[in-house]
């Protein structure tokens, strides 16, 4: 959407929103926010609206939030009299200049880069989480809301009034979602959201989480993105799809014979570079336990039937060619994540090297011959700080924050005590 700073101050004054919240997402892909009041607006447009950051990035102590107004949106759970709204904001010093930490602003500036050089994409997400009952005293319990299994229907399907809410609110909010359905294992759901423009998508998958906790809670639920909270038990996955065009041509097919030699070299760009890049898709310990059970891709292959590969190349009837990579979970930065996908396709293009797609084009499944990605995160980090591609793709702030992030989770795990009371508290609880 496309508006100006009058006519926003106009929606606020006319529609009674009393709360201006200023959302960024943190480096481990959280939502935050700072709430302003309507008379503050104005100058969050030309001044930005200063706050302590020293707890997100100790090298510095105030930054500025200035609002995107592109992503302005009505929370619709709140009360009609005295709205709430939201804005995606880009942060900058206190100088004015633009804050190198801002994630969100790097995949913007990759965008227009890619532009550039004649590229436009479109990516969505199909992201997993299950719900969960709560005790007596209101804290969330592992007894999933229902025994329901792969798209049920009521009465084993209990989770459908609580999709429902939540596909009605993210459409009223303007993030599109496209599908949702009950999954394999008991309490589990999916929403798919509508292919957008990366950065938008992006803002989508991380507003998405905190739609789905609010409207669980208000139904007396839990919900949870952690990878793998059932021990026997489907993990949840980020399967991220992925369409691009060169010069307006769309570069994926759904054969061999559809596919370009740029599609075959994107995907041996990605192929080449995932194990690289899978401590920012799979950034926690608990992340691990996911990969290779049940429909969960564990080696570096890819397949245009096979749903349990790491990339997946669907049948395109009726939807744009595209590529599905599925090894993701919901825990990531996804603007890390989608910037670091496309960078790594990219450079495969640019390569002209297309062999390792070659190498796997008619795969079953078998392990022979493939890569496995990391079984560990301690693994997935290492094998990042080794990589001279990751130090290029991102910038050194984010690079090193990112890495300082699951540095310190795996020395609390290393001291835990009890390892099953940190997984449920540091991520059932939170993610």
């Amino acid at each position: 959407m496309s508006f100006t700073p009058k006519e926003i101050l106009n929606f606020v004054e006319e529609n009674d929103v009393k709360f201006i919240r200023l959302t960024f997402c943190d480096m481990s892909g959280s939502l935050k926010n700072v709430a302003i009041m309507p008379n503050e607006l104005q100058r969050a447009f030309t001044d930005g609206i200063p706050f302590d950051a020293s707890y997100f990035d100790s090298s510095c102590s105030d930054l500025l939030l200035f609002p995107d107004i592109s992503t302005l949106s009505v929370l619709p759970w709140r009360p009609k009299s005295g709205r709430v709204v939201r804005f995606f904001c880009s942060l900058k010093n206190t100088d004015g200049s633009d804050y190198a930490g801002d994630m969100r602003s790097d995949l913007i500036n990759y965008m227009n880069s890619l532009r550039l050089d004649g590229y436009s994409c479109e990516m969505g997400t199909k992201c997993e989480f299950y719900l969960f009952e709560l005790d007596e005293n209101g804290e969330p319990t592992k007894t999933p809301h229902d025994n329901g299994g792969y798209l049920d229907v009521a009465p084993l399907d209990k989770c459908e009034n609580a999709r429902r809410e939540i596909c009605l609110s993210l459409e009223e909010m303007g993030l599109s979602p496209k599908s949702s359905c009950h999954k394999h294992g008991p309490g589990q759901n999916e929403i798919e959201f509508r292919e957008n423009e990366p950065v938008t998508a992006a803002d989508d998958m991380v507003h998405y989480k905190t739609v789905v906790k609010s409207i669980a809670a208000q139904n007396g639920l839990f919900a949870s993105f952690m990878p793998k909270p059932l021990q026997n038990e489907h993990g949840s996955a980020l399967s991220i799809l992925l369409s691009l065009k060169k010069n307006g041509e769309y570069i994926f097919g759904s054969s061999t014979d559809t596919m370009s030699e740029e599609g075959k070299c994107f995907i041996s760009g990605v192929l080449n570079r995932i194990r690289e890049i899978t401590a920012f898709l799979n950034t926690t310990i608990n992340s691990y336990e996911r990969l290779g059970i049940g429909y969960a891709p564990k080696y570096v292959n890819w397949s245009y039937e096979n749903r349990s590969q790491l990339i997946r190349i669907p049948a395109a009837a009726g939807t744009a060619p595209h590529i599905e990579l599925r090894s993701a979970d919901a825990c990531c930065n996804p603007y890390i994540a989608f910037k670091l996908i496309l960078a790594a396709g990219i450079e495969g293009i640019r390569s002209g090297d297309s062999s390792l797609m070659g190498s796997t084009m008619k795969t079953d499944g078998a392990p022979s011959g493939f890569d496995p990605l990391p079984h560990t995160l301690d693994e997935a980090l290492e094998i990042a700080k080794e990589s001279e591609f990751v130090r290029k793709t991102l910038p050194e702030s984010i690079r090193n924050g990112a890495y300082a992030l699951i540095e310190s989770q795996l020395q609390e795990y290393r001291l835990a005590k009890d390892k099953e009371v940190f997984e449920y508290t540091k991520y059932f609880k939170y993610i």
